[in-house]
């Protein structure tokens, strides 16, 4: 940042920098830019500061914007603006300045897409293949005469492979569209965020993409700052900048006044810093500032521009990218094989052959394309898209059950997640705060008996909220009503016309309270009658929230809220009795005690407890208690001898299905703790409340206590750990380090920007949607939407069905791969012609449905409640099992056999002629097709259930696809003809086709019921075989190698 050396005289905002229409801003978008990206305090000063940008954007620092401004009249005034007297929405603002739309990577277009899928080397050959039969073919129709009865059709085949390559390129992109539309919107939703900014006068909650140039925005800890910006006034600011400009230091955050006072008394600028750069975060602090720069113009929107976001590959993703490798691999050795051994018969039969050259150049065609076909259907294409369909179908179904997928490698993870460490605010409680509970100074204490839990104490021995409170002397009901009001961050909105608290609920659950009880008007106007002057903002290390005000006699007092546990030590003196006064007196060991004994009466109830304290000063800054490094007070010299107001319980109610989602968990294999900066027995009590605590043996303890153990400690005691209370996010992450080494796949829940080194660290980390800062959401992969632990649960069942799609789906593709691959094999090698069963465009028809169909039905299931009957799956797990290679290994017999023993052996069975033989091939083909379709059921299941139906009804795209590939496969036979080399078939021949290829699901039975145990031992064995195998290769080649060194 650039600080002044010789000062120019400050532009007042009276005249502009630049000459500049009427009837339009005194201000360019590219000097504001210019500003910002030289963070220069000689523009700044030049522009007039504060003010000079004040004016010349046309807005005011304390009103804002106004909520009905269109269009700029050269007359406007700042008092128009405050008192909304305008016409619609920034129409030339956003003309001017631009809106806050922030770039997007620009997505391949549909054409792109085709290229993309076409741009393979194997199709480029089959094309060229293709392309020369077709010439071949003309060439024989137009060179040779036909008869009638024989019509030229030898160029038909070329253009039916070029047609089948066309449908896959179009199926593919069309797939690939359809995914992409998918994300797009996904990724719009994680963007999609509310900013708390000031128009006409009001604190208002709107969309980060309606911000505009001369809004004020609020902002607190966790916020990431969403525009660029000059600081208005701000408590403790400092930015993470680490992300944007690369500084790894927390840069402390000036005022624009401040820079400008200092500019003026020729003071050194070197460390003043005003500027508020987009992408960055608040670490501390609270405060508010100009917006100048947005959308492409910020610093944030002109690092987007130079990113190429690419997500990479999911960790399944890679795995399946191997395995893909393998079976390509394989697919190209058989065809290699293949055609060496077809090469070498057409060879051999030339000097018998009676065909013309033409004839026998296409006889050569046809083997090359057999062959090139055969690694067609090998490669697994529709593998890695069968990932890429169960993600984009998963994130986009987990968005309606409130999970808003970030990171894609989540999804999957969270099926095998073995630990939950989840908040307890929100999550698992409904976060809708009341103060049913509570004592103001030590003679008396009120409650709710509708709201508390009355089997905990009498509610006839204490009055009630409405009861007490009107019996608080004046000065102390004011004390109270400022101590919730000014030592507090969210603020009033009204939306219908209903008025609510905005911020945190437990800050809300008090404001409600002070209204209701104390006689709190309006809170904005309660905050204006009294002039602030520091605020320490709550932090989860310290636990408390310090408000500095100067009262009217010139004093100043300090007023403070938090943990009970954490301030009640620092308390030397108490208001002893509320109805007659501020009167206080020493607290003694037994006053100490019996408070401790309401919080624990309190906390056992489940209620959440704050306690409230004040301190009053002299003057300000106190004397001596200034840190002369930083020239800031420090917190802990204000955190000494207070002075005790009030205990207030909140009731926060367990969710509803709470506790079974919990059990649901356990049920699953995963175990849940909680990990919360609460009171312990608070946990402890919403723990048992909830099923968390299930077991005499099962183990609470706070963070200061987990923290003194060693790591050996830690890893004996983490097992019977269900509450970690009083923790710090450090705690947090050091849990979560030590499940990871224990082998656990873990899931963090958190909320606050200090949650984010632990939602780093979990496999899994979620943020909070509603109450969650947005540090905590950018550090997360998945957003809870509505705060929910069900949805946890429900992103569980989700990345267990993307796993099972993807194994459904391997288990269909493996199975066809080699029963097609084998069948070309055999039939050609055994053809006298070197003609498979199967020809490369019927073949181009199963890779079809085999890579493209299959996988969007497959990949498509929902989860059901029985995916979380199984125990999670480690992180070795093999991605085939053992009852997919009994299925694999079972159907691939059953179709190798029944399609050779037809083509060989069909006219005998079923007593053919000759003239029959192409009736007899097109059954064959029939019965193929038939026996994959009928198959994809059998797939539908992946353990040995016999319910082949289970969720049907509820998978609408398994259905349709199935129907159309059973409508093609029926319309390829009826008008098929020449294109797929068919002609119609009987009804005999369409009923032993359907018979046989239903078979395959009774097949599937019966291979269900072989024990799993025989099949996994003599893969045991074949592990064992092919590991001596490679030992010995590997000595082999250690000695060859040696003796070539000798």
């Amino acid at each position: 940042m650039k600080h002044l050396n010789d000062k120019p005289d400050a532009n007042t905002g009276d005249t502009p920098i630049f000459d500049r229409p009427r009837n339009t801003f005194d201000i360019t978008a590219e000097t504001l830019s210019e500003l910002i990206e030289s963070r220069s305090l000689e523009i700044f000063h030049a522009l007039g500061g504060l003010a000079g940008l004040e004016k010349g954007l046309r807005t005011d620092r304390n009103s804002g914007l106004s909520i009905d401004e269109s269009t700029i009249a050269d007359s406007a005034e700042t008092t128009e603006i405050a008192t909304g007297q305008q016409n619609d929405r920034y129409t030339d603002r956003t003309k001017a300045f631009g809106n806050n739309h922030l770039p997007v990577k620009k997505q391949p277009s549909i054409f792109q897409l085709m290229w993309m899928a076409y741009n393979d080397h194997v199709l480029f050959f089959l094309t060229g293949a293709a392309i020369v039969s077709l010439a071949l073919g003309l060439y024989q129709a137009l060179a040779t005469e036909h008869s009638a009865r024989n019509p030229p059709v030898e160029w038909v085949e070329g253009v039916s492979i070029l047609v089948a390559i066309i449908v896959i390129v179009l199926v593919g992109a069309a797939n690939d569209f359809q995914k992409q539309i998918k994300f797009q919107k996904l990724n719009k939703k994680k963007i999609d965020r509310n900013v708390t900014v000031v128009r006409s006068g009001h604190a208002r909650e709107i969309p980060i993409s309606d911000l505009v140039v001369g809004d004020i925005v609020h902002v607190e800890p966790g916020d990431v700052i969403p525009a660029d910006g000059v600081l208005i006034q701000g408590y403790h600011i400092r930015c993470d900048e680490a992300s944007t400009t690369g500084e790894s230091d927390l840069l402390r955050k000036h005022s624009g006044d401040e820079v400008i006072d200092a500019i003026r008394r020729n003071s050194d600028t070197q460390s003043l810093d005003p500027f508020m750069i987009s992408g960055s975060s608040v670490a501390e602090g609270v405060g508010s500032y100009l917006v100048i720069a947005t959308g492409t113009n910020s610093s944030y929107g002109k690092i987007l521009l130079t990113l190429n976001d690419d997500p990479g590959f999911t960790p399944l993703q890679t795995r399946l990218n191997v395995l893909a490798k393998y079976i390509a691999n394989f697919g190209g050795l058989a065809a290699l094989v293949l055609f060496i051994i077809l090469f070498i018969k057409f060879l051999t039969s030339l000097p018998h052959s009676s065909l013309t050259p033409t004839e026998k150049g296409q006889q050569f065609l046809d083997l090359f394309i057999i062959s090139l076909t055969v690694v067609v259907i090998a490669v697994p294409e529709g593998l890695p898209l069968t990932v890429t369909l169960a993600l984009a179908f998963a994130t986009t179904r987990m968005l309606k059950d409130h999970n808003l997928v970030r990171m894609l490698r989540a999804c999957e993870t969270m099926g095998n997640a073995t630990d939950i460490c989840s908040d307890k605010t929100g999550t698992l409680t409904q976060n809708k705060m009341t103060v049913v509970a509570g004592m103001i100074g030590t003679t008396g204490k009120f409650i709710d008996p509708q709201q508390a839990d009355n089997d905990a104490t009498d509610p006839c021995a204490s009055p009630t909220a409405v009861d007490y409170t009107r019996c608080l002397a004046p000065d102390t009901r004011s004390l109270l009503r400022q101590s919730i009001s000014l030592n507090s961050t969210a603020f009033e909105s009204i939306e219908a016309g209903i008025k609510s608290y905005v911020g945190s609920k437990t800050e809300a659950a008090l404001l409600a309270f002070a209204r209701d009880h104390l006689g709190m008007s309006q809170l904005d106007v309660e905050r204006s009658n009294v002039k602030v002057v520091e605020v320490f903002p709550f932090e989860n290390a310290r636990q408390c929230m310090v408000t500095v005000a100067q009262l009217e006699n010139g004093r100043y007092r300090a007023y403070v809220k938090g943990a009970p546990e954490v301030l009640l030590d620092k308390c030397t003196e108490a208001v002893e009795d509320p109805s007659k006064g501020l009167s206080a007196r020493p607290i003694n060991a037994d006053m100490a005690q019996g408070l401790r004994q309401i919080i624990a009466d309190y906390a056992g109830r489940s209620l959440r407890t704050i306690i409230v304290l004040f301190r009053d000063f002299d003057v300000w800054p106190p004397f001596g208690q200034l840190d002369d490094q930083v020239e800031e007070i420090r917190i802990e010299n204000i955190l000494q001898n207070l002075t005790f107001l009030s205990i207030m319980g909140i009731r926060d109610p367990l969710r509803n299905g709470a506790r079974d989602a919990v059990q649901s968990c356990h049920k699953a294999g995963v175990t849940v703790r909680i990990v919360t900066g609460d009171n312990l027995l608070t946990a402890k009590a919403i723990a048992e409340e909830c099923g968390i605590i299930t077991n005499p043996n099962d183990l609470a303890m706070e963070g200061r206590e987990f923290r003194q153990l060693g790591d050996s400690q830690q890893l004996e005691v983490i097992p019977r750990l269900r509450v970690l209370a009083r923790s710090s996010p450090e705690d947090k992450r050091t849990l979560v380090r030590r499940l990871k080494e224990m082998g656990s796949t873990v899931a963090v829940t958190g909320d606050g920007t200090n949650d984010a080194p632990a939602l780093t660290a979990a496999d899994v980390g979620f943020s909070m949607g509603i109450s969650g800062t947005e540090v905590a959401r950018e550090a997360s992969s998945i957003v809870l939407m509505d705060d929910n632990f069900s949805s946890i649960v429900r992103a569980i069942m989700w990345g267990r069905a993307v796993s099972d799609a993807v194994k459904k789906f391997l288990q269909f593709q493996i199975t066809i791969t080699l029963t097609s691959v084998g069948l070309a094999f055999v039939s050609s090698v055994a053809s006298s012609n070197e003609q498979s069963v199967l020809t490369a465009v019927q073949l181009m028809w199963v890779n079809l449905f085999q890579d493209t169909l299959a996988a969007l039905a497959l990949a498509t299931d929902p989860p059901s409640r029985k995916v979380l009957d199984r125990k999670p799956e480690p992180r070795s797990s093999p991605l085939i099992t053992i009852p997919m290679w009994k299925m694999i290994i079972g159907q691939s017999i059953y179709q190798l056999a029944v399609t050779l023993v037809l083509h060989f052996a069909g006219s005998s069975i079923f007593s053919y002629t000759p003239d029959d033989k192409d009736g007899l091939q097109t059954a064959v083909f029939n019965t193929y097709v038939w026996m994959q379709i009928f198959n994809m059921y059998n797939n539908r299941q992946l353990e040995n259930s016999i319910n082949l139906l289970e969720g049907l009804s509820r998978n609408w795209l398994f259905i349709c696809v199935t129907l159309l590939m059973m409508g093609c496969q029926i319309l390829i036979i009826f008008v098929g003809g020449r294109v797929f080399s068919v002609v119609r078939l009987t009804g005999t021949q369409w009923a032993y086709s359907l018979v046989l290829g239903a078979l395959s699901i009774l097949v599937g039975f019966v291979i269900r019921l072989v024990p799993d145990e025989p099949v996994e031992w003599v893969f045991d064995g074949l592990g064992v075989v092919w590991s001596f195998i490679l030992l010995k290769l590997k000595t082999f080649r250690r000695r060859r190698d040696d003796d070539v060194g000798v």
